[in-house]
């Protein structure tokens, strides 16, 4: 299924994006999408970076409609990838920081969103410290949620923009090894790209420290995974052997390793986790040739990785960065046809 284009050039008024068919009204996570419906999703965002490529990167597909950017953490690439994937489509954003707003004075997140609803928003994308804050806000708000990001749990648009990006260069993922490898005890961003790796039929392995992959060895034992992927339930590996991990890896993934690990003891030392577990170019050669070089960002170079690997020219970071925007469009756009008022038929509310 695939989206009407109009050629580069056309004016915003005279160009439409007819909605596919869509069947959630929330993005949450990955685990409710099934494999047909992530590739509805990944060739949207490929229509929307045809979009991109034109002189005036807009289209009128969310005019009339409010989009309530609400983030409790600070954020710069989600926050604006989201305001100007928003903005391209035409629609009205409206952004909140809950410092500067009424949760400062003690309001509560369901009265926040019934404000927010009141105001006219009809889509909220939101960010929270607390793992499953959107869940309550999708119970509480009658238009679309989209999650930007909860506690440790998940970053469903993170995962799709890195699925994303490694199907541009790679194309079909089925047997790649894919390497992600730091702080994955804590990262929402490897939470849901095990969701979108395994389903593309990705070999995945996690790999950090013993005190970051705790829990991660009983979650692969029991995996289950996306039905209907290209290879079913493909599982995932768990090692903190990372010459194992990078060996013949068509992707490396590094992820951010936070300060604050060290002083919760789960870290010796920054320097330590540099010395034994830092992408440096030297490692790096323990991979494929052609390997990517993937980070979700903010860097803390030299801790995680080094700064020459991560501008090497395996690196794909900054195109992560500009996939972002394409893919945050195709899920506002699918997400639309859902609302009331639209044409596109709803075939249910399931929160993938």
């Amino acid at each position: 299924m695939s989206l009407t284009i109009e050629p580069a050039g056309t004016s915003a008024a005279e160009a439409s994006l007819p909605a596919p068919r869509w069947r959630h009204r929330h993005l949450l996570d990955l685990d409710g999408l099934d494999w047909s419906e992530i590739e509805v999703l990944l060739r949207t965002a490929e229509d929307m970076r045809g979009v991109l490529a034109r002189p005036i990167a807009r289209v009128p597909a969310l005019r009339g409609r409010t989009v309530t950017i609400l983030f409790y953490e600070a954020s710069t690439r989600t926050r604006v990838s989201f305001e100007v994937a928003a903005k391209n489509l035409s629609a009205d954003v409206v952004n909140i920081t809950a410092s500067a707003s009424s949760v400062s004075k003690g309001e509560s997140l369901v009265d926040t969103v019934r404000t927010i609803e009141s105001l006219g928003a009809n889509m909220l994308v939101m960010r929270h410290a607390t793992s499953g804050a959107p869940y309550l806000a999708a119970e509480t708000f009658s238009g679309s949620v989209v999650n930007g990001g909860d506690g440790w749990h998940a970053h469903p648009s993170q995962g799709l923009l890195d699925l994303f990006t490694m199907r541009r260069h790679l194309g079909d993922l089925r047997g790649r090894k894919v390497a992600i490898v730091g702080d994955i005890l804590h990262s929402r961003v490897a939470r849901s790209n095990i969701w979108a790796l395994t389903a593309a039929g990705a070999e995945l392995w996690l790999c950090g420290p013993a005190t970051l992959l705790r829990g991660f060895e009983a979650w692969a034992g029991s995996w289950r995974g996306t039905a209907g992927g290209p290879d079913g339930r493909k599982g995932f590996v768990v090692t903190s052997d990372l010459r194992a991990a990078l060996r013949d890896a068509d992707v490396v993934m590094t992820l951010r390793i936070q300060r604050e690990r060290q002083a919760g003891g789960l870290l010796p030392s920054l320097r330590e986790y540099a010395a034994r577990f830092g992408i440096t170019r030297e490692r790096l050669r323990g991979a494929r040739p052609d390997a990517l070089v993937m980070h979700p960002g903010p860097m803390n170079e030299g801790v995680e990785i080094a700064p020459d690997v991560a501008v090497g020219s395996g690196s794909v970071i900054s195109e992560q960065v500009r996939n972002g925007v394409a893919v945050r469009m195709a899920i506002l756009h699918l997400l639309s046809g859902t609302l009331a008022g639209s044409t596109a038929p709803v075939e249910g509310t399931a929160r993938g």
